[in-house]
């Protein structure tokens, strides 16, 4: 069923945004990873069909919003290893190098950490370690480019240091280190809230960022893992009856709080893959194939027109134009939608998963 509806998806795919997004981007390594776990062609050629509408010969991105400075463009960019050992072409390489030094241009905290967009100066968001950090390490494996590792393992550990609650071990979603914005407290300068999505975003920069890290890597391999064992250890009190969690994580009184199915699903992958390396033990695994499991029953709903992923929180943010305050009202204030790549992507990433553990599973019993 829930391939059926992947089928159906790609086959009426509109791009999120007409320039290139993070959004897509989620897709698109979903994609990737249900091509690698299953070989079907549909979803590689998907990858290579966007790609190959949006990058020209000599590598430029010409829908790419340099003058934004948003870590979010980074995301896309993930793909573009697959596209170029796929097709061998010189032009997904040369568009890799071009987004990679997009860095050297990103405006920087006092602090020396970058920005999460131009329009949101000094602050730093938890997503967007998620959407900079594992192209790094990728980029860094494909140009033997030890230094890259060192500014990921800065990354995170100034988000383990300043971005954690020591109370709870929960991630707030922003950090502003001018003390300016409204939502900011003005002692530490951190949101109020701890936002399921946030913390799925970072659960997946820890997982897919160890993924693509050499062994010889061994103290940012110990801050990664240490990092994911202990966010799996503290999530597990906020665990609903049905295995899942809420938008707001640790708000089970708050009136409106729901079951929002990008952040389950990224945390269901995050769960699984952290397995799946040794990272985190079996009844992580578990915990992560069980939320999955309620997600595709109950998230996942026929209609006449075709199945749609519903429950998902259609975006959220800090500050802005609307203002918005990272209080537990915002958060459940935000729109929630069906069909949503940020939810759909995630999908793909944790079936993938599934599909994995369960051919190696199989690969074991046979060799027995």
């Amino acid at each position: 069923m829930t391939e059926r509806f992947f089928k159906e998806y790609l086959a009426r795919f509109k791009p999120f945004k007409t320039y290139w997004n993070y959004e897509d981007g989620c897709l698109l390594l979903g994609c990737q990873r249900m091509f690698e776990a299953t070989g079907r062609s549909l979803y590689a050629e998907f990858v290579l069909r966007y790609l190959s509408q949006r990058i020209e010969q000599n590598g430029s991105i010409p829908t790419y919003l340099t003058d934004a400075h948003s870590l979010d463009s980074f995301n896309c960019g993930k793909v573009l290893f697959f596209a170029a050992d796929l097709t061998n072409e010189d032009r997904y390489r040369r568009a890799a190098d071009w987004i990679a030094e997009q860095i050297q241009a990103h405006p920087r905290t006092k602090s020396g950490f970058c920005w999460h967009k131009e329009i949101y100066p000094e602050q730093i968001w938890i997503d967007g370690v998620y959407m900079a950090a594992p192209f790094f390490a990728q980029y860094a494996g494909r140009t033997r480019n030890d230094r890259v590792y060192q500014e990921i393992g800065r990354w995170f550990a100034f988000v383990k240091k300043h971005m954690r609650n020591p109370e709870n071990g929960l991630y707030y979603h922003g950090l502003d280190e001018a003390r300016a914005q409204r939502w900011a407290n003005p002692q530490t300068g951190l949101s109020r809230s701890h936002w399921l999505r946030g913390e799925g975003w970072l659960l997946m920069a820890l997982t897919d960022t160890l993924a693509l890290l050499p062994e010889s890597q061994h103290e940012l391999r110990a801050l990664l893992s240490g990092m994911l064992r202990d966010a799996e250890a503290s999530l597990r009190p906020f665990r609903n009856a049905d295995g899942c969690f809420l938008q707001v994580i640790d708000r089970q009184d708050a009136e409106g709080n729901y079951t929002e199915t990008s952040g389950n699903l990224m945390i269901a992958y995050a769960f699984m893959r952290g397995a799946e390396m040794g990272v985190l033990d079996a009844a992580a695994g578990q915990c992560g194939a069980q939320i999955l499991n309620t997600i595709k029953s109950e998230k996942l709903i026929q209609s006449p027109d075709g199945m749609h992923l519903t429950g998902i929180c259609s975006a959220a943010g800090l500050g802005g134009i609307t203002d918005r305050d990272g209080s537990c009202a915002y958060y459940l204030s935000e729109p929630v939608v069906s069909d949503d790549p940020k939810g759909v992507g995630v999908l793909m990433l944790a079936e993938a998963v599934r599909l994995q553990a369960a051919q190696r599973r199989n690969h074991q019993k046979n060799a027995v």
